[in-house]
């Protein structure tokens, strides 16, 4: 796990709601505080859709971050800035699966409980902190590193200037 703390917040803050920087990404929850608070839990409700709806709108266990960005956005958008947000975004079951496979050959997919980025806005300071969960204990901490990495490496690609 690391803390990266982003130089260029309002660049950032665009590329956040209004580009596309995580927009693959699944939201596993999300907590904004303006003029009251509002909480995401990211978690669809499976019963909400049809059958026929879930397989081919392709909706996975939580919510995408394209889907929920505009009305995230709606909740920041105006004058004030926000007195906090923070976002938790998982990456998508399939592109987890991938990246473990690729880069950590004694893990299996199976053992990973999820790949992390969280984005905390608080006291006008923008964090990412990276998390990894494993379904079981483990002593070896190449996947942590390898997300930690890969983490750093997608915010540069993306133009994001974090120390």
């Amino acid at each position: 796990m690391v803390a990266l703390k982003v130089e260029e917040q309002k660049a950032f803050t665009e590329g956040l709601f209004i580009g596309e920087i995580f927009d693959k990404f699944l939201v596993r929850e999300a907590e904004i505080v303006t003029w009251n608070r509002f909480s995401i839990d990211g978690k669809i409700r499976q019963g909400y859709f049809s059958e026929e709806e879930l397989e081919e709108n392709r909706i996975e266990e939580y919510s995408s971050w394209k889907s929920l960005k505009p009305i995230c956005y709606s909740l920041i958008r105006g004058k004030r800035l926000p007195e906090s947000f923070r976002i938790v975004f998982l990456m998508p079951p399939s592109a987890r699966d991938r990246f473990v496979s690729g880069r950590v050959p004694g893990i299996s997919p199976d053992q990973v409980g999820g790949l992390y980025i969280n984005v905390q806005y608080e006291n006008q300071e923008m964090i990412c902190v990276t998390g990894t969960s494993m379904k079981q204990f483990t002593m070896d901490r190449t996947l942590e590193n390898e997300w930690d990495e890969n983490v750093r490496k997608f915010l540069r690609k993306n133009g994001v200037a974090v120390s």
